[in-house]
């Protein structure tokens, strides 16, 4: 049930609550980043691409905590860098973002994060 309510809070938020390990510190570290959703899919989008920071401590700990609102949710992030993969991502984010806004925050688009809610 916690997913559902997860996947109804998406609709009502533009950006998501990260909370990901620090792969050296091990400190919990949050912050805001965009989104896309598909059926029970969330992908994020590092804005500097593989040199992200915190896309690189997903690769050391795939399990992040993503906030929506008031909705939390525990979840593993799959790496993805396949370049259709990622395409793909790019084109969903420039639909909801506007392809100008993804042209101007982000600055590398090697990577993208899957994740199954």
């Amino acid at each position: 049930m916690a997913a559902e309510e997860f996947l109804k809070a998406l609709r009502y938020t533009h950006e998501l609550n990260i909370t990901t390990v620090g792969r050296r510190s091990g400190k919990r570290i949050s912050l805001p980043v965009w989104f896309v959703n598909e059926d029970r899919k969330v992908y994020l989008l590092p804005v500097k691409g593989s040199d992200t920071n915190w896309y690189r401590n997903v690769l050391a700990n795939p399990s992040m905590e993503l906030a929506a609102g008031d909705k939390r949710l525990t979840v593993v992030a799959r790496p993805l860098s396949d370049k259709k993969s990622v395409e793909k991502v790019v084109e969903l984010f420039k639909r909801k973002y506007g392809e100008s806004s993804i042209k101007r925050y982000y600055s590398k688009l090697d990577v993208c994060i899957e994740i199954e809610v």
